[in-house]
């Protein structure tokens, strides 16, 4: 018996002492906490002296957790869904985003004890109060959840009769219960409460969802097999319940914020986030179209090579490329590539993969430019001593830039538009922006009018500007 103790205990201790979780925190110096913050009162954002400020409950246990930990505290705002991916693949250090501890996350991840319950409420349209009150009135009407929540699983359980319907957003979903695409939505009774004090229009009610109650509540998750990080984040939990912070001074705080938040909450004061996302989006087109363009030259060449591996290396990558979505190839990047370069920013993950997809697309159109080059001029060029280098450099590029800048300007203005992709990885660009205004002001139409005015703006400006360069090429 002693023996089989020792042997235990010897495992146990074998196990944590592999466990360095703790100490690459330390080193780095930073806590990197995953959230999707659109989810008042636990995360949300708010504009402090023209600044993206993330306030709420999570925020300051988070705040708590980095202090324990002696660490600077670094926040990485994403869609929910793709946390727990940010965090498999080392993107984050933890996820603080009122996460409930469900047997299938806990096959994956580590998490901590919970630190608050609250019971799922409906979010409705004040005008339909009166029609549905309980879980049976919703019988054959649409309801909408956060993708990859808890929400998300409860309709699924005991709204089996109605129509679901997940998105990654939750002010995405408050704009479809607005315009009555949805009839309801779950979420938890502080956030849903949060919604209705701040739109009259809306109101919470408890339509009495059954709740298991190893899975009700919120907690911190981890890495698998990160127990110290656990046994760290539990005595910070411990702290924070012993000295009853979140109903004392969290909550309370949140309030504040949302109410401050609500008086202040006309689109001019906040230009300083679209500005922003503008740049990004610039950045991101411009960066792409540069890097698309020097990729593209050298696949187009390689497709029209004599080379039968180069041709087949070039078909291969332009196929594959234009036969997978764009946000697959973001994820990708970030995630998968990120996995094994872990220092790989946001940005720079975007602006690789826009580069990547686009360089596929401008290649087919310049191998289609070269082609349309009639024979007679090569075979002139070459007669007249020129080397096919040169033939291609004095002679056939030039014409087929002509013949091509008008598929090239409709890639380069596309590019702005399929940019507002990235902002699934946390890339500050418009559509981004836009979402932190909605999360920030509470609605949902208006901050996305203003983007749609913002890109046709600039899709309609670059496409003057690419028809005088035409105009001027046509001319030459």
């Amino acid at each position: 018996m002693f023996a089989v103790f020792f042997s235990i205990e010897q495992v146990s201790v074998k196990a944590d002492s592999t466990d360095n979780s703790v100490e690459q925190i330390k080193k780095s110096g930073k806590l990197v906490v995953g959230t999707s913050a659109d989810y008042p009162p636990y995360e949300f954002t708010v504009k402090e002296n023209g600044q993206t400020k993330y306030v709420g409950i999570d925020i300051e246990i988070a705040k708590q957790l980095a202090k324990n930990l002696g660490v600077k505290l670094e926040i990485k705002n994403m869609s929910f869904d793709s946390l727990l991916v940010a965090l498999e693949s080392h993107k984050v250090d933890a996820i603080i985003s009122a996460m409930s501890p469900t047997d299938e996350r806990k096959k994956s991840v580590d998490f901590s004890n919970i630190y608050y319950t609250g019971k799922q409420y409906m979010l409705i349209n004040k005008k339909d109060a009166s029609k549905y009150k309980t879980l049976s009135d919703f019988k054959n009407a649409t309801v909408g959840a956060q993708k990859g929540s808890i929400q998300y699983e409860l309709v699924q359980e005991q709204l089996s009769s109605s129509t679901l319907k997940g998105l990654s957003k939750l002010s995405d979903l408050v704009i479809a219960l607005q315009s009555g695409k949805v009839n309801g939505i779950v979420m938890e009774e502080p956030t849903a409460k949060a919604y209705a004090a701040n739109n009259s229009q809306l109101v919470a009610i408890d339509p009495g969802f059954t709740e298991s109650s190893g899975e009700n509540g919120s907690a911190i998750a981890f890495a698998k097999n990160s127990p110290a990080l656990v046994a760290v984040a539990n005595k910070t939990i411990a702290q924070i319940k012993k000295q009853d912070l979140i109903n004392k001074k969290y909550i309370p705080q949140a309030a504040k914020y949302m109410s401050t938040s609500t008086k202040n909450n006309t689109m001019w004061s906040y230009w300083t986030y679209f500005a922003k996302g503008i740049e990004y989006t610039l950045i991101i087109t411009i960066a792409g179209v540069f890097f698309g363009f020097i990729l593209g030259t050298f696949l187009s060449l390689m497709r029209l090579s004599e080379s039968k591996l180069l041709h087949s290396v070039a078909v291969c990558y332009i196929e594959f490329v234009r036969g997978t979505p764009l946000m697959v190839q973001v994820m990708f990047v970030y995630f998968g590539i990120g996995a094994v370069i872990q220092s790989l920013p946001a940005l720079t993950a975007g602006i690789i993969a826009v580069s990547l997809n686009s360089a596929a697309y401008i290649a087919e159109v310049i191998r289609s430019g070269i082609e349309s080059i009639p024979v007679g001029q090569t075979e002139a060029a070459r007669s007249l001593g020129m080397s096919k280098q040169e033939t291609y450099r004095y002679v056939v590029i030039p014409q087929a830039l002509k013949n091509i800048w008008p598929a090239l300007g409709n890639e380069f203005v596309t590019l702005i538009k399929e940019s507002s992709i990235v902002s699934i990885i946390g890339v500050s660009d418009l559509m981004y922006q836009t979402q932190l205004v909605q999360s920030a002001t509470y609605k949902g139409v208006l901050p996305l009018f203003i983007a749609m005015l913002i890109y046709f703006v600039m899709t309609f400006g670059l496409s003057k500007l690419l028809n005088l360069f035409e105009r001027k090429l046509n001319h030459g």
